[in-house]
């Protein structure tokens, strides 16, 4: 169907030398908080392609059920039940999908007490950038709360789809009713979807123009794909690249 697109973590290198006694600097603190963030989200990045792979091979099933007539009606039962242990599947990497992004964000707002200790006069400008972090990672977050409701909402279309066709008196107007609001269904889950990468795509661009208000030096690549690779003078990670959507509309 699709995938989300992903927190960028970036490649950073501290130059600046904080005094050990006072501790790390506000600007190094909330660092630690975003990039934390990021790792909470792998558990979010893991699940991308195995909900994608389990919604192709329910798609083939759904049109294997399609062509058949109702002398295979045995057949169809199989089939529908195979796809309907796929939508579990699915729910199960979607729930652990929302778990990492819930504590991501609980890792995020840590940042913002953090934010009012940012010297007022040099660095300002940082102050700044980081209120507005703050500000596009809320909305980034409800998105993904409204792209969860709708995708649940989808998938509870799509149970209700499978045990329709367990029923051999099935009519034809029936199947089609539901298999309409299941498509108007997917189409709010990519249109959620479109709003929680546009905010995502934001957040990345705000988090890069933060680090360059600070005086961190931070250096990053950006991969073709839109993602970047990450690491620190001890550690390398490899984020997942950035995703295409596919058409979920059932035939």
């Amino acid at each position: 169907m699709f995938l989300r697109k992903l927190f960028i973590p970036l490649t950073l290198i501290l130059v600046m030398l904080a005094a050990c006694n006072n501790g790390p600097a506000p600007e190094e603190q909330i660092y630690e908080h975003l990039e934390e963030a990021v790792s909470l989200e792998e558990e979010f990045r893991e699940q991308q392609e195995p909900i994608v792979e389990l919604e192709r091979k329910e798609q083939e099933l759904y049109n294997k059920i399609i062509n058949l007539s109702m002398d295979e009606f045995d057949q169809i039962q199989e089939y529908s039940q195979e796809a309907a242990s796929l939508v579990e599947e699915r729910q199960e990497k979607i729930d652990r999908e929302k778990e990492s992004i819930d504590a991501a964000k609980e890792e995020f707002d840590k940042i913002e007490p953090i934010i009012d200790d940012l010297d007022e006069e040099e660095q300002e400008e940082a102050k700044e950038e980081a209120q507005k972090l703050v500000e596009t990672m809320n909305n980034r977050y409800e998105a993904y709360q409204q792209l969860y409701q709708s995708y649940q909402s989808a998938i509870e279309l799509d149970k209700e789809l499978y045990e329709l066709l367990q029923q051999e008196d099935l009519e034809e107007e029936t199947l089609q009713n539901q298999i309409d609001k299941i498509n108007d269904s997917y189409d709010k889950v990519i249109e959620a979807n479109e709003e929680f990468n546009q905010y995502t795509e934001q957040y990345n661009e705000q988090k890069k123009t933060f680090y360059e208000a600070t005086d961190l030096n931070v250096e990053y690549s950006e991969q073709e794909n839109g993602a970047s690779e990450s690491e620190s003078n001890e550690q390398e990670k490899e984020d997942n690249p950035d995703s295409e959507e596919e058409d979920t509309d059932q035939e």
